[in-house]
Formats: C-alpha cells, structure tokens, sequence
C-alpha cells in the first residue's frame, strides 16, 4: 500500500518524526517521493496501525496515528496509478463517496499531478453520473513552511471530501488532524504559560523522535507545566517530571489531574535535575531552559553568551542522567538570531563531553521567520 502524508511547516521535523514513528512500531517502510510538503510512503504492514483497507472506501479512524503525530496534517491512502486509462476503469469499481446527502463539496491537492485535469474531468462525470449534486472547490489558503515556500492548506470545514493527485497516484484523505480541539485542551487546561512552554505539537514531534513506546517509561528533566507529560500520558506512556521550580511542578500536578491520567502513571518532583537519581527510563524528551526570554535581536556576544551557558547545562544532566537512560534523549537547544545569521550550540562539544552520539540528520532547525530565539531539535543515542 502506498500513502501519502501531507506535512506542516517543518517539513525536515515532520519526515524525521513520521521515520521515528514508523521505525518505533518496526513497520518496513521507504519513502518513494517528496514533492514541497508531500511525502509518499509505500509500506506492506502499515496495516497493523491502519484499519483494514478495502475497495469500498468507508469512514475510517486513523486517530490512533494522526493524533500521535505532531508534523502531519492529513493522511492520504492511494487507490490507484498510472495512466488516466487505467486509473478511469479502477476508479470506476470503487466507491469514492459514501455519505447520505445529495450534495457534495469537495477539494483535489495537486502534488505535480501529471494527469490532474483528467482527474478533474474524470470527478466531474462520475459525479453527474451518479446524480450528486458535486461541486469542486478551489484551495484559497496558504501555510508558510520554514523554508519560506507557501503551500495549499485548507482550514473550511464545508469540504465533504478530500482527494489527491501525487505525480500518477490518485487517492482520498483519509484523516486529518482536528486542531480545534487540540488547542481548545490546551485553553482549557488550568495552567498555561504562553512564553515558556512549548506547543503540544512540537511536544508529540520529540515524543515520537525519542521512540518510548506505550507502556514505557518517559523522563523530562525540565517538565515545567507539564506539556510534554501530558502529550505522552495521552498516548499510554508511563512519565517521570522534574523540576527545579517548584512552583512550576505545582501547576504540572494540576494539569495532570485536569486531565484525570491515572495516578500511577506518573511522577512529579521538585528537585535538580542535574543531582537527582532517577528510576531506569526508557527514554528523555525535554525542553530545557533556553535562556532569558529576548525581546530586541542581542549582540553576538550576547547570543554566544546564551548558548554556552545551555551547553554547560544541558552537559551536566545529561551526564547526571545518562546511566539510567535505555534509549535516546531528545532535546531543545536554543537558535538564536543575531542579525541575518543564527548561533547555534557546539553540538560536537556536547555530543563528545557526554560520550554520546547525535542521532543522523540531526541537529534540525525549528524557528518562525519573526522569532529571536528558535530551537534546534536534538537526538542523542549510546
């Protein structure tokens, strides 16, 4: 079977988690093709963590995946490829929309679809022919991804159906991820802290980039209100919370409770974490304290100032930790703009101080266009 997985704005971030995920639940994958912020995945037993497929294309739960992924916006199954010949007679024996009403809207991604406007032709008649009252509607929105290219993105809700066209693969969306309610949770929670905690997305992202798996053991040395925990708890992981603030462990507790997570399945205390003994973990993901908050663009000296003080930090829990730690630790590290360049850590110095080593394809940039201080995603691995 082939998918295709349409990303948010840190496309390098999102493939990199989407791998992690795939790798974490030993599903053999590859990744055939990427067009801006599409990937198409072919994988033989992605069935074990997909409802079963069949030609008649019914309502499908894939919240067992999209909610657990923090870069992906909607999935997509391919129903078939190659010619428009080919592609008209398969179509023609499946069901493209089963819903009660007579009315239709519905949308096509274009990701360089050689045969698009035979796709469209194709819709238009099947349609009619079956007496649907079908209107295509145009994508007007847009997301900016991190390396400035703007791309379709569609936010109504009076879509009926979504389609796609990647090169010569035609198929149907799947699933979506429904961020109204991820961000009505988040409002909703008795404690937020709108500067210094990061977002439940970039939250999942490190989840998945640390590979725990449900029933396991996650550790957060620098937990504060507790977004991290809450983003594990909600996918069955097992979370040890650390902090040196304690009124910050206070409110990691309410959150918690807000959420009604059983009680033994997580641990809450207000200690340092660079002193603390810890239980055998599975793995860390954590965003440590990246410096004061920067309300004007510093001098150099100011933004190296910044990350050798975190590379100091981060060196010495890391090595106070470590021994306890099966797998990876997953990190933030702070990316700080000083006019057209960004300093970064010495990643080399912290990967060789901690006798530990960066996992491929790391560090990745994680940083809005009008930020001062953005994040770089680390993974280290034994």
């Amino acid at each position: 079977m082939k998918y295709l997985f349409i990303l948010g704005r840190n496309v390098e971030l999102s493939i990199a988690e989407i791998k992690s995920f795939l790798e974490r639940e030993k599903i053999n994958f590859k990744i055939i093709s990427k067009i801006s912020n599409g990937i198409l995945i072919e994988t033989e037993n992605l069935q074990r963590v997909l409802p079963s497929s069949s030609n008649q294309i019914k309502e499908k739960n894939l919240k067992g995946i999209i909610e657990k992924l923090g870069g992906t916006i909607s999935i997509g199954e391919v129903l078939t490829e190659g010619t428009p010949e080919k592609v008209s007679k398969e179509l023609d024996k499946i069901t493209l929309y089963s819903g009660k009403e007579n009315k239709l809207n519905y949308v096509v991604f274009n990701f360089h679809g050689k045969y698009y406007i035979d796709i469209l032709i194709y819709l238009k008649q099947r349609f009619r022919e079956e007496k649907l009252k079908a209107t295509e509607k145009k994508i007007t929105g847009n997301i900016k991804l991190q390396s400035g290219e703007l791309v379709p993105n569609l936010t109504s809700k009076l879509i009926g159906e979504k389609y796609f066209v990647f090169e010569d693969c035609f198929g149907k969306i799947i699933e979506t991820v429904d961020y109204e309610k991820i961000e009505k949770r988040d409002m909703e929670k008795p404690v937020r802290r709108e500067e210094l905690s990061i977002s439940p997305r970039l939250a999942k992202i490190m989840i998945n980039l640390s590979k725990v798996k449900e029933g396991e053991t996650l550790l957060d040395p620098f937990c504060g209100i507790g977004v991290v925990l809450q983003e594990a708890l909600l996918q069955n992981i097992k979370v040890i919370g650390v902090d040196i603030d304690k009124e910050a462990v206070k409110n990691a507790k309410l959150n918690l409770e807000w959420f009604k997570f059983p009680k033994e399945n997580y641990q809450l205390i207000n200690e340092d974490s660079s002193k603390i003994k810890i239980p055998k973990v599975q793995a860390i993901a954590t965003e440590p304290d990246l410096g004061e908050l920067q309300k004007k663009i510093p001098s150099l000296q100011k933004a190296e100032e910044i990350v050798n003080g975190f590379e100091k930090l981060i060196i010495k829990i890391i090595n106070n930790l470590k021994k306890n730690v099966e797998g990876r630790i997953v990190f933030t590290a702070p990316l700080v703009r000083t006019g057209k360049n960004k300093i970064e850590c010495d990643f080399n110095r912290i990967s060789s101080s901690t006798g530990l080593k960066i996992a491929k394809g790391f560090p990745i940039p994680e940083f809005r266009e009008d930020s001062i201080v953005g994040r770089s995603i680390v993974v280290l691995e034994k």
